[in-house]
């Protein structure tokens, strides 16, 4: 009831700020105004990567798991919110966390909390743990969702043999939920932290190793994911060139942050829209290492763990209405670079967290959710080459999906961006769109009847899906 009361109130709120109507969409004033058109084309015969249909996922500290109730398959709305993402996404768990969970198999310890989301994972450090029973809770959640794991094993502060008892458990219990293994959550941050000064890429590599021999003689047909980088790219390139000496490696995997910490003043909505804001690692350099990894090691990539700003995101920026276009646009320009997938660190209260809450007291969603959605729409979709004059922050894309193709308009900006489409349209258009960036409420994603003209204007902070007929 909780659920349905919520998608009530959305389609309420919509319907204030937003009418679409047989003559054109009915936004607000500022989004009519008169610009010039663009001319958009697209080479339905240039096709490039395919969006896997795992590619959603999210991602969670492993802590969470001290509390064995909080992934259950009795938690229906939880399970209808992850369900409402992807019929067949990943679930993620590792953070920084991780490296402070223990093991202990059957013993059952009283949770000290109900949640530990990435708010909490550098204040509560005590009594955090993984049990059988969480394992087992876990396993029926998965179930219920339809998704999988990639799960995350303590590198910093646990044994080989520790890591491959747990192993043992999780590869039993999961089953064929489980993607891969990870060990160690961004090692290129152990050094000062959990390793010397002098620890390196090749450290981490020999430590790597160690823990790899003794979970394959534990688990034999283990699958491993890595190296789950913070933003030193030389650890993922070390990890790439070694991986073909592993054939149980999946995938490579590194994380995303576009900004941050929270607390800087230059976490802004301006700095967000920006492509690639993030002023450490993934400009145009982090892109070229990835690419180059990708080839050396002839495996492929995905972004276990990210969102707008880190350290839990920042209030004002990571939970309104501009992070929902920022995400979807992110999840299609990722997609169309031919990375796998992406997982969306949360959890808790987060405040880039898509979904927030607790099983006693409910869940909700928070704009991110309804970007994710949008993204999730093109899931099996095959990229086609697309070509417009560049404007700021704007996107566009063309895809092909079950026969069909679509073009998907992305504006970030704040103004209107008008388009003149490749091919006229079908009568209608999908659309997230909200009152305004810095909106906390009414984020939506609709379905709209639309009058099928080539001249369509992208009313500010806004995405679009148009199908459009084969030429």
């Amino acid at each position: 009831m909780a659920l349905e009361r919520e998608r009530t109130m959305n389609r309420r709120d919509l319907l204030g700020t937003l009418a679409v109507t047989g003559s054109g969409l009915l936004l607000p004033r500022v989004a009519m105004a008169r610009t010039p058109a663009i001319r958009l084309t697209f080479d339905p015969k240039r096709t490039g990567p395919t969006i896997p249909r795992d590619f959603v996922g999210l991602s969670f500290e492993r802590a969470q798991l001290s509390n064995p109730g909080y992934f259950s398959p009795t938690s229906r709305v939880f399970v209808s919110l992850v369900r409402g993402l992807s019929p067949s996404g990943v679930i993620r768990l590792g953070g920084s966390s991780g490296e402070h969970t223990r093991y202990v198999g059957d013993r059952i310890i009283p949770p000290a909390f109900e949640i530990h989301g990435p708010e909490h994972n550098k204040l509560n450090r005590e009594g955090l743990n993984v049990s059988t029973l969480a394992l087992q809770n876990l396993r029926g959640f998965l179930d219920a969702t339809g998704w999988t794991c990639l799960y995350g094993l303590n590198l910093a502060h646990a044994t080989p043999d520790e890591a491959a008892r747990e192993a043992v458990d999780v590869t039993r219990i999961l089953g064929q939920r489980l993607v891969a293994l990870q060990i160690g959550n961004e090692p290129d941050a152990f050094r000062n932290r959990y390793r010397p000064a002098n620890w390196g890429p090749a450290d981490y590599l020999a430590e790597w190793d160690r823990f790899h021999s003794a979970i394959v003689a534990a688990v034999p047909g283990a699958r491993f994911a890595g190296p789950a980088i913070s933003n030193k790219l030389d650890y993922l390139t070390a990890f790439a060139a070694v991986a073909k000496r592993y054939p149980d490696i999946a995938m490579l995997t590194g994380h995303y942050y576009a900004m941050g910490p929270a607390g800087s003043p230059e976490a802004t909505l301006d700095r967000l829209k920006v492509p690639e804001a993030k002023t450490a690692t993934f400009k145009q350099a982090g892109y070229d290492a990835v690419t180059a990894a990708r080839q050396v090691s002839g495996l492929p990539y995905r972004m276990a763990e990210g969102n707008s700003c880190w350290d839990g995101g920042k209030v004002g920026v990571s939970d309104v209405h501009a992070a929902s276009v920022w995400g979807a646009n992110r999840m299609l320009d990722w997609a169309r670079r031919g990375w796998i997938g992406i997982n969306w660190h949360g959890g808790g209260y987060g405040n880039y967290s898509p979904i927030v809450g607790t099983p006693t007291k409910g869940f909700t969603r928070r704009p991110l959710y309804y970007g994710t959605q949008f993204g999730q729409r093109f899931d099996g979709a095959t990229f086609l080459a697309t070509s417009a004059p560049e404007v700021p922050y704007f996107d566009h894309y063309a895809l092909r999906k079950d026969g069909r193709d679509h073009i998907v308009l992305v504006n970030q900006g704040d103004g209107p961006v008008t388009v003149e489409l490749p091919a006229t349209p079908e009568p209608g258009v999908t659309i997230l769109t909200g009152p305004a960036a810095a909106a906390r409420d009414a984020t939506s994603l609709t379905s709209r009847k639309r009058r099928p003209v080539r001249t369509v204007t992208v009313p500010p902070v806004t995405a679009m899906d148009f199908t459009v007929a084969r030429r």
